[in-house]
């Protein structure tokens, strides 16, 4: 066992892990004071549920056997028959290598509950995940990751743009389709509960990613060095991006823009961090921060669709980005596992069309899977919450809590406006009956 290895990934793992947790405070920021429980809870949760589902059966369907190269087998529910002491072409011992993919079946799933806060029931959520997890996040990382058709083909992808990202993009986006706007939609912007939590989010993503990214090298070599660097060099470049377009279109930049902007080059680089230049970062950070902004900006609007939180508008799209532009920027001299040089690098189109390729599969298998597990479990678990309990807040109707104590008192003051008439009436004839006894 190489301890260096083995101690790189369990910090990797942990950092990967301590992901979740601030994912849970960027979408407990951006969401309105009375859906603050409601997110966080749905998001935090998923700790304790993709664990227990990854021990049972995750782990077995990802890495154990091969069922026509798109899922693995049952042989090792439970991790039965798995010798976990057994080491890793990188001399790490293989119930650290499950662990860390454990983490990245954790964040996976959390990522798309940003699109559908403040409307959809927690049992159907609940559910949803646990199906959604055995028929298309495992069958995902075995095609990608393990010995399925996707990798037998030469598709590359360092850290997750298909399996993680554009996933976790495409299920926010049908899961919104499906659920319908808010009540309130297109009546103006909701009021962010607190954008401080959103900057400790994206601070506690950008650092987690570190292990998400460079971790995903399996080791403590120079690959690992290039993949931190990339993912520096990405996210700056899509954060300084986000920023500047809004000061040209809106006058004035925007902490949650910001902040948005910093996520589109985690998201983007995260496919490419370990096969491409500092360079190449740039240009990913660059060209996936403007189409991402577009699409929020331009095209969401006009499609109607209510991702809440743009959960596609950052991973799906960015993911998509980053995923194709690996095909044009993937090079030998940064990764040698790298078989063809991609587009630019004067490899020709075999890699870039792989990439097109893995990146319209996944796509169409997460779009029509995705269709298929909520038409069936709509039939069993009601999906989406009432007008009125929408109106409440899921915080209330659904958990019984509050992260704020005005929601209760705004309550009270919607009382008082609901019959203003008849408050303001007592108080003139109080004013006048005082001015008659002077």
């Amino acid at each position: 066992m190489s301890a260096a290895n083995s101690t790189f990934l369990v910090l990797s793992s942990i950092l990967v892990l301590f992901m979740t947790p601030g994912l849970a405070f960027f979408y407990g920021g951006l969401v309105s004071k009375r859906n603050v429980v409601n997110t966080m809870l749905s998001v935090f949760m998923i700790c304790g549920l993709a664990i227990l589902l990854w021990i049972l059966v995750g782990y077995s369907l990802s890495f154990s056997g091969n069922l026509g190269g798109i899922i693995g087998n049952l042989k090792a529910v439970w991790l039965h028959g798995i010798n976990l002491a057994a080491l890793t072409p990188t001399k790490i011992p293989t119930g650290l290598y499950m662990i860390f993919q454990m983490m990245f079946a954790i964040i996976t799933p959390a990522l798309f509950v940003g699109a559908v806060v403040g409307r959809i029931r927690f049992k159907f959520l609940l559910s949803f995940i646990i199906f959604w997890s055995i028929f298309i996040y495992y069958p995902m990382v075995h095609m990608v990751w393990d010995n399925g058709f996707l990798a037998n083909l030469g598709v590359i992808d360092f850290a997750g743009g298909t399996v993680v990202h554009i996933n976790a993009g495409i299920t926010a986006l049908v899961l919104s389709a499906f659920l319908g706007p808010r009540y309130n939609y297109g009546k103006g912007e909701t009021q962010h509960y607190n954008i401080l939590w959103v900057l400790l989010g994206t601070a506690i993503l950008w650092i987690g990613w570190y292990g998400f990214n460079a971790g995903s090298a399996l080791a403590m070599n120079g690959v690992a060095i290039q993949a931190f660097l990339t993912t520096t060099v990405a996210t700056a470049t899509s954060m300084m991006t986000w920023m500047v377009i809004d000061m040209i279109t809106k006058g004035k930049p925007t902490l949650v823009g910001v902040c948005t902007g910093t996520l589109c080059g985690l998201v983007a680089i995260t496919p490419a961090c370990g096969y491409v230049t500092a360079a190449g970062a740039f240009w990913i950070g660059l060209i996936a921060t403007m189409t991402s902004y577009a699409f929020i900006t331009l095209l969401k609007p006009r499609l109607g669709i209510d991702d809440a939180l743009d959960a596609f508008g950052c991973h799906g799209v960015s993911g998509i980005m980053g995923s194709i532009m690996t095909g044009l920027f993937a090079t030998k001299a940064v990764n040698s596992s790298v078989s063809t040089n991609g587009l630019f690098y004067g490899g020709g189109v075999k890699l870039f069309g792989l990439q097109l390729l893995a990146t319209a599969f996944t796509i169409t298998f997460t779009t029509v899977l995705c269709i298929v597990i909520i038409v069936l479990l709509k039939r069993v678990v009601k999906m989406r919450v009432d007008v009125a309990e929408e109106k409440l807040g899921l915080d209330q109707g659904e958990h019984g809590e509050v992260a704020d104590y005005t929601v209760s008192m705004s309550s009270e003051l919607s009382d008082i406006q609901m019959h203003s008439s008849e408050f303001q009436g007592q108080l003139a004839k109080l004013m006048a009956d005082h001015q008659r006894f002077r």
